[in-house]
């Protein structure tokens, strides 16, 4: 069996400088941080010589478009050019195989490396993992001032440095979330002094919301339930549900913050079933001391502490998969 190495940021460094195609591999759903990370090294590692390009097994969320390059309408595998056959691959902000998707089955045998700041997760490759990073974006731009220092770089571009500040707003919330550090918040500082426009980032990420995502959003209220005299709240969005709206899977990923947000709750959870098969995406939330990354673990999932995600695949329907939930949150509580 395969072997996996922590590594130091000098080694990614080191490795990630010679110039070689390179594939940057995304998690399922994915979110603001692995998308700005993902495109964010993707600009650097174009600085220095490399081609790369950016994967995921589902396409990129309308709102958070405005990451992707003038190269990339798509990050879908079959968009990826014929050069990038046999090309190096990175994973970002993956914290486990499962997170990877389909993308484990193409390059589960072939990662070279994983950039990551999950403190719960199974390696699949080499890594560079800082649970105390507020984001993944946070160790690109780490990795971007070591070769800034030691002259493989210039400088840092706007381009790079627009979609690092978009990483770390993105998974900090705006800066509102208990990970803000002051790490985060000096490194924001930084890239606004390279020319971020911090105004029309936030307003791109938080403040510009489709209709079909308040439409998700009001039938999420509908379907909010309460346990525990109202410390835990769920919501089920079953298929048929995303089906009677017509919305898309992007536009249920706010539903965990619907529930998270109301007063008195302290665990938050989200089934959601994106096809009409058995397999119901679980999104948790802690507002108070509790690991939601344990209860995640226990369907293969991980992430953080306060934050972190799951696929159930082994519970014949929905309401199933929520008592399980409920009954390993109940067991920790």
């Amino acid at each position: 069996m395969r072997e996996f190495r922590s590594v130091t940021l000098r080694d990614v460094a080191d490795l990630l400088r010679q110039p070689e195609n390179t594939l940057i591999t995304c998690h399922v759903k994915p979110d603001g941080d692995c998308l700005g990370s993902a495109f964010a090294l993707k600009f650097l590692l174009s600085s220095l010589g490399s081609r790369a390009w950016v994967v995921c097994a589902e396409e990129c969320p309308h709102r958070l478009a405005f990451l992707l390059d003038e190269e990339q309408s798509s990050v879908l595998p079959q968009a990826i050019p014929e050069e990038f056959a046999d090309a190096r691959v990175i994973a970002v902000d993956t914290a486990s195989p499962g997170q990877a998707g389909d993308l484990f089955v193409l390059y589960g045998d072939v990662y070279a490396l994983s950039i990551d700041h999950h403190g719960r997760g199974t390696p699949f490759a080499d890594h560079y993992i800082d649970p105390d990073a507020s984001a993944t974006g946070e160790l690109i731009y780490r990795l971007a001032t070591l070769w800034v220092a030691d002259g493989s770089l210039d400088a840092i571009s706007l381009d790079a440095a627009m979609r690092i500040y978009a990483a770390i707003v993105s998974d900090t919330g705006s800066f509102k979330y208990a990970n803000t550090t002051p790490e985060a918040l000096r490194t924001a500082a930084e890239l606004v002094a390279i020319g971020v426009d911090v105004a029309e980032v936030n307003r791109r990420l938080f403040s510009s919301i489709p209709y079909l995502q308040m439409a998700a959003q009001y039938e999420g209220f509908r379907r909010l339930r309460f346990y525990e005299n109202g410390r835990i709240a769920s919501i089920v969005f079953p298929y048929e549900a995303k089906i009677a709206l017509g919305i898309r899977d992007e536009h249920t990923e706010t539903l965990v913050d619907l529930a998270r947000v109301i007063e008195g709750v302290e665990i938050a959870f989200v089934l959601k079933q994106p096809t009409e098969e058995a397999v119901f995406r679980l999104s948790t939330r802690a507002t108070v001391d509790f690991d939601v990354s344990a209860v995640c673990g226990v369907f293969g999932g991980g992430g953080h502490v306060r934050a972190a995600g799951a696929t159930i695949t082994d519970s014949p329907d929905i309401e199933d998969a929520e008592k399980r939930v409920l009954a390993e949150i109940c067991k920790r509580i």
